[in-house]
C-alpha cells in the first residue's frame, strides 16, 4: 500500500494535473517529442547509454511520452468506492474540482465526469483511440449513434478519421463492493492519406486476444497488434498505420513472474520501440537495473534480456515504424499543418461532426446491460 501511495504523489507531481486537454495548446513535433510535454523530459535526463540495447530511461508520469508513430499513453489506475444509484461513487465530492478532476483523492478521480467518472462528449480527429481495459468498465457512445460496454482484457479500437465524438464513462456497477477501474489509452497517429477516412471503432474482446505464454508458464503477454513468437493478434481496424505489417506495429502487455529470465525477439533497425515498467519493484533490462514506473527506450534490431527481482512485474511494450510527416497537435486534433487545425475546429463547429444523438453529455447503458457493441451500422455482439 505505501508503494501505491508513494507512486501517486509522483504522478501528481509529474504531470499537468488538472489541465484539461483542450488547454495544451497547439504543438508539432519531428520523430517523438511535442512541446507540451517538455516538462516531462525534463525528468528525463537519467538516460545512458551504457550498452547498445538501451537507448535511455525515463521516469513515467501519468500521461506516458512515447515514439512516434504513437502520439501518448494515459494509465488510469483508480480506486473507486462503491457505486450509487446514478453509476457515481458513493462518496461526497466535496474538495474536488468537478468536470476537471485529475488529482487523486482518495484513491480515485472524476476526470472530466461530474456524476460518473470519465470523459463526457469531446470530438477527435486525425488519429486513433486504442483503449486496453483490463479492470472495471467503460460505456462508450458516439456521434454515429454506435455505443458499447467493454470491461477488464477487452480493447476497443477506434479510429477517428475525418471526425468523431464519443464519450467515454466509467460507471461504477458494483454497489455493495468497490470499482477499481485500470485501463491503458494509447494514441497512434494516422499518416496524411488517412486522417479523412470515415471514423470506425473495433472491438477485441478479451476471448479473442491471443496470449502468449512462454515454455516455463512464467511470461505471459496479451498480443493485442502485431505478433510474438509466432502467435499473431487480431486484425487492426482496415485504415489503421498498424494494419501493414510493414509498419511493424507491435502492442502487448506482458506478465512475468518473479525472479525469470525472458527474452523479447529482434526486429528491423530504425523502429522506435519502448518498454514501460508499470508494476513491480527490481527489472534487469539488459543487465541494466530499473526502476519501477519507468520507460526504457530501445534499439528495436536487438534481442532484450528481461530479468525480474523477489516481485512478479508487469510491463506495456510499444514499438513502430515512424511515420515520417510533420505532426500537429492542438487538444483533440492531430494533423499535419497548423492550417489543418484550424480547419478541424471550423469543421466542427458548423457540423458537430455528425451531432450527437444520446440525451446527455454522459450516458451510461444501466445496470443490467453485459458487454456489448452496437456499431453505426446496426450490427450488434453481445458477450457475458
Amino acid at each position: 500500500m505505501k508503494k501505491v501511495q508513494s507512486r501517486r504523489k509522483f504522478i501528481i507531481k509529474s504531470i499537468f494535473g488538472a489541465i484539461p486537454l483542450f488547454l495544451l495548446g497547439i504543438s508539432s513535433y519531428g520523430k517523438a517529442i511535442r512541446k507540451p510535454f517538455l516538462h516531462l523530459s525534463r525528468l528525463s535526463n537519467k538516460a545512458f547509454m551504457s550498452n547498445d540495447i538501451i537507448i535511455k530511461t525515463r521516469p513515467l508520469g501519468f500521461q506516458w511520452e512515447t515514439a512516434n508513430p504513437f502520439l501518448f499513453c494515459v494509465h488510469h489506475e483508480d480506486f473507486y468506492p462503491k457505486g450509487n444509484k446514478d453509476f457515481g461513487p458513493d462518496a461526497s465530492l466535496a474538495g474536488r474540482n468537478i468536470g476537471n478532476d485529475f488529482e487523486v483523492k482518495d484513491g480515485w478521480r472524476m476526470y472530466h465526469g461530474d456524476t460518473v467518472p470519465g470523459f463526457p462528449v469531446h470530438p477527435h480527429r486525425g488519429f486513433e483511440t486504442i483503449t486496453v481495459v483490463r479492470e472495471g468498465f467503460v460505456d462508450h457512445a458516439d456521434s454515429m449513434g454506435a455505443a458499447g460496454r467493454y470491461s477488464a482484457g477487452d480493447v476497443q479500437w477506434m479510429t477517428a478519421g475525418k471526425g468523431i465524438q464519443h464519450a467515454e464513462m466509467f460507471p461504477l456497477l458494483n454497489m455493495d463492493k468497490d470499482n477499481k477501474l485500470e485501463l491503458f489509452q494509447i494514441w497512434l497517429n494516422l499518416p496524411k492519406k488517412d486522417k479523412f477516412v470515415d471514423a470506425h471503432f473495433k472491438m477485441l474482446w478479451a476471448d479473442d486476444i491471443p496470449i502468449y505464454s512462454s515454455e516455463d508458464k512464467a511470461v505471459e503477454a496479451l498480443v493485442i497488434a502485431g505478433s510474438l513468437y509466432g502467435i499473431k493478434a487480431p486484425a487492426s481496424p482496415p485504415n489503421s498505420w498498424a494494419a501493414n505489417p510493414d509498419n511493424h506495429v507491435e502492442i502487448y502487455t506482458i506478465k512475468m513472474k518473479a525472479n525469470s529470465v525472458w527474452t523479447i525477439p529482434a526486429d528491423e533497425a530504425g523502429l522506435n520501440r519502448t518498454l514501460f515498467f508499470f508494476q513491480g519493484s527490481k527489472l534487469k533490462v539488459a543487465g541494466e537495473s530499473i526502476s519501477d514506473y519507468h520507460a526504457i527506450e530501445l534499439y528495436s534490431n536487438k534481442v532484450v534480456e528481461l530479468e525480474t527481482g523477489a516481485e512478479d512485474c508487469q510491463l506495456l511494450f510499444l514499438q513502430g515504424k515512424p511515420i515520417d510527416e510533420p505532426v500537429v497537435q492542438y487538444g483533440p486534433f492531430v494533423m499535419n499543418t497548423k492550417a489543418e487545425i484550424q480547419q478541424a475546429y471550423t469543421d466542427y463547429q458548423s457540423t458537430q461532426f455528425g451531432g450527437w444523438p444520446w440525451d446527455s453529455k454522459d450516458p451510461v447503458h444501466g445496470k443490467e446491460k453485459k458487454r456489448f457493441a452496437k456499431h453505426a451500422d446496426g450490427k450488434m455482439e453481445q458477450k457475458v
